[in-house]
C-alpha cells in the first residue's frame, strides 16, 4: 500500500497531501485586505514552502487551478504568475471566476505536483 503523508494537518484539512509521487496541496489564499498582487504573491511564497517541505519546487507542478473572485482581476493576477512560473516547464493550468470563502479573498490557487526524483 502507498504511505499517504500530511502536512499542517488540522481538523478540517491538511495544507498538503502526498501519496506516491503527488503532491496535493490545499487552496492557498493570501492575507484578507491585501490586493490581488499581493494575495498572489503570499499565495505563490507559501505554494514554494509547501513544494519545498514535500520534496518537490514549481518546475515540477503538473496542474494549477486559480480562482478569482472577479476575472476583471486576470492581468493583474497573471503578472505576478508569469514573474513567478517556471516558464520552462509551465503546468496545465485553469482559470476562472467563483465566490471565494469571504469576500476579504481575491485569488485560491490549488496545486498538484510531481516529487522530486
Amino acid at each position: 500500500m502507498t504511505k499517504i503523508t500530511r502536512l499542517d494537518t488540522g481538523p478540517r484539512m491538511s495544507q498538503a497531501v502526498i501519496h506516491g509521487e503527488t503532491i496535493y496541496l490545499a487552496g492557498q489564499v493570501g492575507s484578507p485586505g491585501e490586493s490581488v498582487t499581493e494575495q498572489t504573491k503570499t499565495i505563490l511564497a507559501n505554494v514554494d514552502s509547501l513544494l519545498e517541505r514535500s520534496g518537490s519546487d514549481k518546475s515540477r507542478i503538473l496542474q494549477a487551478t486559480i480562482w478569482l473572485d472577479d476575472m476583471a482581476h486576470f492581468a493583474e493576477m497573471n503578472a505576478v504568475w508569469d514573474a513567478w512560473v517556471d516558464q520552462a516547464n509551465s503546468p496545465a493550468r485553469a482559470c476562472g471566476e467563483s465566490k471565494l470563502a469571504t469576500p476579504d479573498y481575491k485569488v485560491e490557487i490549488i496545486i498538484v505536483a510531481a516529487k522530486a526524483e
